[in-house]
């Protein structure tokens, strides 16, 4: 399914599972600027929403209940994205309500939430660095799963690798960081693209940089199949 189709079942998920406040914050939270996270960020990215949840309810010792715009949550993994805006009501934030959100996102670091935020402009006109920090953060806690996939370990040190950067790699920064040749480097990559797990990014007869390929895309980061709510 495209994005709309995929967008409505994964919304539709949420609503149907959700009465009273939490509903209605999902009705009137989730507006512009969270569905152009979902559509120019997160989608291109991952081409479905599993773990992911819309206007998720936490509860803070000092003030009752809050929601974050969206939270991704897997075994042992909890990260917070929030989408800030810039607008007349931030301008005209108050002394307390600026301390509160500090106070707020303190208290889901010391939770144990990884916290990241971006503002409205970077997913706008710059969705594609908004993908590398979220490959980056999510790369970071999933790592050991490369564990799971058959391939040597050189390999799965390049795919570490590739993952942490969070955009293409080139034979020589492969090179440098495993202490190879460029010629093994280069023969190593060869391998994943074979295998599917790297793709080239630049070049065509030879190839200049990798990135990551749909096999990692669908097992490391994916694991197709949807698990909404």
């Amino acid at each position: 399914m495209g994005f709309e189709e995929e967008y409505q079942s994964f919304m539709n998920s949420h609503l149907q599972t959700r009465t009273g406040e939490r509903l209605r914050r999902l009705q009137e939270g989730h507006n512009h600027a969270e569905i152009l996270f979902l559509k120019q960020v997160w989608w291109p990215l991952f081409h479905q929403f599993r773990y992911l949840h819309p206007e998720y309810e936490i509860n803070d010792f000092n003030y009752g209940n809050r929601y974050l715009d969206f939270a991704y949550i897997r075994p042992s993994i909890r990260i917070c994205f929030e989408i800030d805006g810039y607008g007349p009501h931030l301008r005209k934030i108050s002394r307390w309500q600026f301390s509160d959100s500090l106070e707020r996102q303190n208290q889901l670091v010391i939770d144990g939430w990884t916290v990241i935020r971006f503002s409205y402009d970077q997913v706008k006109e710059k969705p594609r660095r908004c993908q590398q920090i979220i490959q980056q953060v999510i790369g970071r806690w999933l790592g050991d799963e490369l564990n799971q996939i058959p391939l040597s370990l050189v390999e799965k040190e390049v795919l570490r690798l590739v993952i942490q950067k969070g955009e293409a790699i080139s034979p020589t920064e492969v090179a440098k960081y495993l202490k190879l040749g460029v010629k093994t480097a280069r023969k190593v990559l060869a391998q994943l693209v074979d295998k599917e797990m790297l793709t080239p990014a630049s070049g065509t007869v030879r190839v200049r940089s990798y990135q990551l390929g749909s096999q990692v895309r669908h097992f490391h980061l994916i694991n197709r199949g949807k698990n909404y709510p």
